[in-house]
């Protein structure tokens, strides 16, 4: 048997300790591949170019992070398999032998996770190029085609990850002597300690952070941003490393809590546990932490940019069109053409731009603005205005963004005063701009004005159902004409298009999120089985002294659930307060958004937590 037969062999007689890495490297290469496949589709490039430059872009993150994960997961392995080490130099291996044989075992696993992986991808691709159709809302299919591209994409990139990372795993075994190789994990560990100005540090500075995010409102969000994020960083490390062991130190002294029941068992070696993790907690949470943040990021945006839309665009259709435009009445024969089959009202209004002695104004009259608002079904607040009256509407978003709204007394232009009777809140008009109510007997006299236009508006209660209609009018109608004379606008169609952008952008987003915390969840796997020996002869001593077992799936889930749990709640604790921060800086509600990412998250982690304690405790009794 060559050596290198040897190596090969050995991959398979630790099934059972490298199936969990070499399931997740399969998942991060299959990941990467899909990127690569939608990201390489020419129909994806023809509908939206940059959803493929973001795809390219969400590769080059996920390929990083699966750098990091892989490595410190290796790194992790190579040390439970101390024992082993020792055992083969014992028996005549050289330290150069041991290297080369470790390299050779990363590289196998690496080649076979990378070909598995892409067969996944390869044989699912077709339904995932459906499910993204429908994730994506696209108006055209995502025809079946022979990737080549990502095949060789993914597999320089990733046979290039695994033989660099075998390089950095082999640096571990570098330095250990044979007796610190066969001792292993079994060697006697110092008694955590823990500094009590660090942990009360690590409160400072993860309250600084929370109330600078908190505090912060506006555009005042974008500059806390950074350091906010740094002393958060800083302050979680400090939690995980100090505050977490000087917690449990305080309640082992406790005697009450730690001699109560099975306590004395959970809490003798938390302490060891915790700061042995606690670089990996501080990981995990970090990580789950941008992925919670992202993702909700993006929901929250998505559902901010609808609000708003509808909000400030009550019509199905409108069309506002400057004096002198020759295609006005063809525009507007136009639509009501697509629209004969829908059931609609129309309403149209003139406006008149007009100069004052300090500002400028667009004016309509009173009986245009009561048309629209009757089209609307809103009668009740229409306006009845004497001859030298006169109401301010201001725009109101949906996002509770400051408004201007000029309060004066008396507007004049030239020898017509007009008295401002009230300023009111209205999305009746399709711009930011604010407009100027007047009687008609007023509208009529205001000959002197800079630009006149008319406002056509087609309200549909079933606006949806209009977005073919709108589609085919966007083919015949531009949206702004190159001379300014006009602009159309269709709510569904443009609706239909906000969705399909941030479609797109929340299919990456949930995709990277995906990686992080499925990558996140197996890195506290392998974590759990690295101490597996350990456990199972801890176990087995205790159960002499009469641990039952009920006792010890008890002991097992308050260890697991500490293990799963502490981080994400973490996370979980950061990324609320990160979407609050962002709920400041636009003034708009995203609880439910919140609510749905987060707890979207925790019911994955739950169940995640369920099927691991059950194999876990399963293989605990059959090895005692």
């Amino acid at each position: 048997m060559t050596f290198r037969q040897f190596a090969f062999n050995n991959v398979f007689r630790n099934k059972r300790t490298y199936a969990a890495y070499f399931l997740s490297s399969m998942f991060s290469v299959l990941v990467f591949f899909v990127y690569a496949v939608f990201a390489f589709h020419p129909a994806l490039k023809n509908i939206n170019p940059n959803v493929a430059v973001g795809l390219h872009f969400a590769e080059g993150v996920i390929y990083v992070f699966s750098f990091i994960f892989v490595l410190v997961s290796m790194s992790a392995f190579l040390k439970s398999r101390k024992k082993e080490f020792g055992l083969m130099v014992m028996h005549g291996m050289s330290n150069m032998q041991l290297r080369k044989m470790v390299f050779l075992e990363n590289v196998f696993i690496g080649f076979f996770a990378t070909v598995f992986g892409m067969l996944v991808g390869f044989v699912f691709s077709k339904m995932i190029l459906l499910a993204a159709e429908n994730v994506l809302n696209l108006d055209e299919v995502l025809p079946f085609y022979w990737p080549v591209n990502a095949i060789v994409l993914t597999f320089v990139a990733f046979l290039f990850l695994f033989i660099t990372i075998s390089f950095f795993t082999v640096s571990v075994l570098k330095g250990n002597k044979l007796v610190d190789l066969i001792k292993g994990s079994s060697a006697p560990k110092k008694e955590p300690k823990a500094s009590i100005a660090l942990s009360l540090l690590a409160i400072f500075l993860i309250a600084i952070g929370y109330a600078g995010a908190l505090i912060a409102d506006g555009l005042q969000v974008v500059v806390a941003m950074i350091p906010v994020t740094i002393v958060v960083i800083i302050g979680t490390y400090f939690l995980f490393t100090q505050l977490s062991v000087f917690t449990i130190n305080r309640l082992r002294k406790s005697k009450p809590f730690f001699w109560r029941k099975t306590n004395i068992v959970v809490m003798s070696d938390l302490a060891y546990r915790m700061k042995d993790n606690a670089r990996a907690f501080f990981f995990v949470a970090i990580v789950s932490t941008v992925a919670f943040s992202a993702i909700g990021t993006l929901v929250g945006f998505r559902t901010m940019i609808t609000a708003d839309l509808l909000k400030n665009n009550p019509f199905a259709f409108e069309y506002t069109s400057e004096e002198g435009n020759k295609l006005e009445t063809e525009h507007i024969q136009l639509i009501r053409h697509e629209l004969e089959n829908s059931p609609y009202r129309e309403a149209s209004a003139d406006i008149k731009k007009m100069l004052s002695a300090n500002d400028s104004y667009n004016v309509t009259s009173q009986s245009g603005y009561n048309q629209l608002l009757t089209t609307l079904g809103n009668d009740a607040e229409q306006v009845d205005l004497k001859e030298n009256e006169a109401i301010m509407l201001f725009y109101e978003s949906a996002l509770d963004m400051e408004t201007r709204v000029k309060q004066q007394d008396t507007i004049t232009f030239g020898n017509l005063a007009l008295e401002q009777k009230e300023a009111v809140p209205t999305n009746v008009f399709p711009s930011y701009r604010n407009f100027l109510v007047v009687s008609d007997k007023v509208f009529e006299q205001m000959k002197d004005y800079e630009r006149k236009e008319t406002y056509h508006a087609f309200y549909i209660k079933d606006w949806k159902s209009s977005i073919e209609v709108g589609k085919n009018l966007a083919k015949k109608i531009a949206q702004f004409d190159p001379e300014g004379k006009y602009e159309y606008f269709s709510l569904a169609f443009t609706w239909h298009e906000i969705n399909q952008m941030y479609g797109a952008v929340l299919f990456i987003g949930l995709f990277i999120g995906a990686v992080f915390f499925v990558s996140a969840g197996s890195f506290l796997y392998f974590r759990l089985y690295a101490d597996f020996e350990d456990e199972k002869r801890k176990f087995s001593a205790i159960r002499k002294l009469g641990l039952t077992d009920k006792e010890l799936s008890r002991i097992t889930t308050i260890q697991l659930a500490l293990l799963f749990f502490v981080p994400i709640i973490v996370a979980m604790i950061h990324g609320a307060v990160a979407l609050t921060a962002l709920e400041h800086m636009f003034s708009f509600s995203l609880l439910k958004e919140s609510t749905l990412v987060l707890s979207s998250f925790g019911l994955i982690q739950i169940i995640y937590f369920l099927f691991i304690r059950t194999n876990y405790i399963r293989k605990i009794r059959r090895s005692i």
